[in-house]
């Protein structure tokens, strides 16, 4: 079953970090909630060094239309340089709680195309 419904995970520096950007995010309707896990320990390389840092995780339900609008107001409210946000695919699940995301989230917005005076050819 393919559904227009997605989990995004993000990482952040801290518990009380991570809850405020979720209920902003549930705020404008870019995620219809968000289930995070407090204490998480992430491994990585860095500018050529090995961290390994406390961190806190989230998991937000979205529509897949609004992972690029949840990407550019991660990168508007994220202190890291390059945030962790990845989008997972939802292949199925309670057809109730699929329909909940998609009704506790917006549409994604459209671009009405630019219109441009038609060129008459006089200089």
């Amino acid at each position: 079953m393919d559904t227009e419904v997605v989990e995004v995970v993000v990482t952040g520096p801290d518990a009380g970090w991570l809850a405020g950007y979720t209920r902003t995010l549930v705020e404008e309707r870019l995620a219809a909630c968000g289930h995070q896990l407090t204490a998480i320990r992430s491994v990585y390389r860095w500018e050529g060094a090995v961290h390994d840092d406390p961190e806190a995780r989230v998991a937000l339900h979205t529509r897949r239309s609004l992972v690029p609008a949840l990407v550019a107001r991660t990168r508007e409210l994220h202190p890291y340089d390059v945030p962790c946000v990845l989008a997972v695919p939802v292949v199925g699940g309670d057809p109730d709680y699929l329909r909940w995301v998609l009704t506790e989230t917006r549409e994604p917005e459209t671009r009405e195309p630019e219109t441009r005076e038609p060129e008459t050819g006089d200089p």
